[in-house]
């Protein structure tokens, strides 16, 4: 069987498929094809002079369980780490100034009220639209709607563009004003249809539970998880767990030609010589299987380029602590749009996790161009330089030259689950279901974060060797 794609998604489904082979009455290979020279994907660490430098996702949120679990399998249990219990505050730019998300504020409802009425961060115009919430009536129907139009109605446009749109936009790197509610976050007009309204709703979810993090603001933090050594320790202990010469780097795939009955298929690279494959599973960019598959399925591939892609860059800075007059008491920062700033984020790396910098010395993130600014990801490596050190200097108070900085570009590879984006992943897979043995994983179709990407590649393993147990089916490479 053949896996294209070694990014998290691509490893697990390999993972998937060999830790199973021991059920299987017949022999398995699974050969994963990188088009890249390194495995991971998104997912890659670098470590220079002391400093643990992510050029992707530095943590994952462990109540949704398969990365955890996976971790826990593959024998990562003693590296896991959480963050840093000492500053658990995001803050929100308001004028030039970081302001401290109101405590109890999760993406877009309070658990807790008082702070939220005296935060500096809304007029007191908006908190007064905001606790509106607890008279409106809820929605009469169960149509999609986008994060911006529910958020205007049940709080108003003063929380949307100062508080809502940053920490939740950010997630996805997208506009609220085209992500769906259904497809991001279902569990908001859940709370609305169950309770009439998201304070209520927040405030008892709150009383039944211990309430981790109750106390802080923008995400829950208590519930990231990231690895001692670096994120790429999850790739890099799955890629071990695989038969030698299972992964294939620097070989990139052409085409895929479709089989006819019986017979396996077929996968020309663009280097080497075509692989037989009795399955395949395709785990790239939506984009990028489009373009694969358009020779025996262009409606497939039509269906496939319908899902709209952000570029972004993650620019990692490190700085003597006697650089920085902000007193970096939390993990970080967000952009609300409105403020007309070049960044969209910050994140205080050092300050999150342990042992991410040396002693005396910070390690932050900052995050540039997504959907509502993409004219900014295709700046020259100068002058995003120059752009991120002004941000810098300008909410921080930096000062002088960063020891380093480095530029991660993610192009194309954020999907953006726009209005409508359910009823396309539904089409999708109906018309994929038709090709017997090829399967279709993938952060633009079940969720974007580690452990959606995990689950993603083991369901995609198990659906395949679903098909593989068809008698019909010839015997897989």
């Amino acid at each position: 069987m053949v896996v294209v794609g070694g990014g998290l998604t691509g490893l697990s489904a390999a993972y998937g498929l060999v830790s199973r082979v021991s059920t299987s009455r017949r022999p398995l290979e699974v050969i994963v094809l990188e088009s890249r020279e390194k495995i991971g994907g998104a997912v890659w660490t670098d470590r220079r002079d002391g400093f643990t430098i992510e050029g992707g996702a530095d943590s994952f949120i462990t109540n949704k369980p398969w990365a955890l679990d996976l971790a826990h399998q593959l024998g990562l249990g003693d590296q896991l780490i959480g963050t840093d219990d000492r500053n658990r505050r995001s803050f929100v730019v308001r004028g030039g100034r970081l302001l401290p998300v109101p405590d109890g504020f999760v993406l877009m409802a309070p658990s807790r009220i008082l702070p939220l009425l005296t935060s500096p961060i809304l007029s007191i115009r908006g908190k007064l639209r905001m606790m509106m919430d607890l008279i409106l009536p809820r929605k009469s129907d169960d149509a999609d709607e986008s994060l911006a139009a529910f958020v205007r109605r049940r709080l108003g446009r003063e929380a949307l563009d100062r508080l809502v749109q940053p920490l939740v936009g950010g997630i996805y790197t997208a506009n609220p004003a085209e992500l769906s509610l259904k497809a991001t976050l279902p569990q908001f007009p859940a709370m609305e249809r169950e309770h009439g309204s998201l304070i209520l709703a927040a405030l008892r979810q709150s009383r039944k539970s211990k309430a981790i993090d109750r106390d802080a603001s923008g995400a829950r933090y208590g519930l990231f998880a990231s690895f001692a050594d670096g994120m790429d320790t999850l790739p890099r202990a799955l890629a071990a767990a695989l038969p030698p010469r299972t992964i294939r780097t620097n070989t990139a795939v052409r085409r895929i030609i479709r089989p006819d009955a019986g017979k396996p298929w077929r996968i020309e690279l663009l280097d080497g010589p075509p692989i037989e494959a009795g399955g395949v599973i395709l785990t790239t960019e939506a984009h990028a299987s489009a373009r694969l598959i358009d020779g025996f399925d262009p409606e497939l591939a039509l269906q496939l380029r319908s899902i709209p892609y952000a570029s972004s860059a993650i620019v990692t800075a490190a700085f003597r602590r006697d650089q920085i007059q902000h007193p970096l008491n939390g993990f970080g920062a967000v952009v609300p749009i409105i403020e007309g700033r070049s960044i969209l984020a910050m994140s205080f790396l050092s300050v999150k996790f342990p042992r991410r910098a040396p002693d005396g010395s910070v390690l932050m993130r900052v995050f540039v161009g997504g959907a509502t600014q993409p004219a900014l990801f295709d700046l020259e490596d100068d002058e995003l330089r120059t752009l991120v050190k002004g941000e810098l200097a300008g909410l921080l108070g930096v000062t002088g030259e960063p020891l380093f900085l480095e530029i991660a570009r993610h192009s194309r590879a954020m999907p953006q689950y726009t209005l409508g984006h359910l009823e396309r992943v539904d089409s999708i897979r109906q018309r994929a279901s038709k090709h017997s043995r090829l399967v279709l994983a993938g952060n633009a179709f079940g969720g974007v974060g580690i452990p959606d990407c995990v689950r993603s590649g083991l369901d995609a393993a198990g659906t395949l060797l679903v098909a593989l147990a068809d008698p019909a089916a010839p015997a897989a490479a």
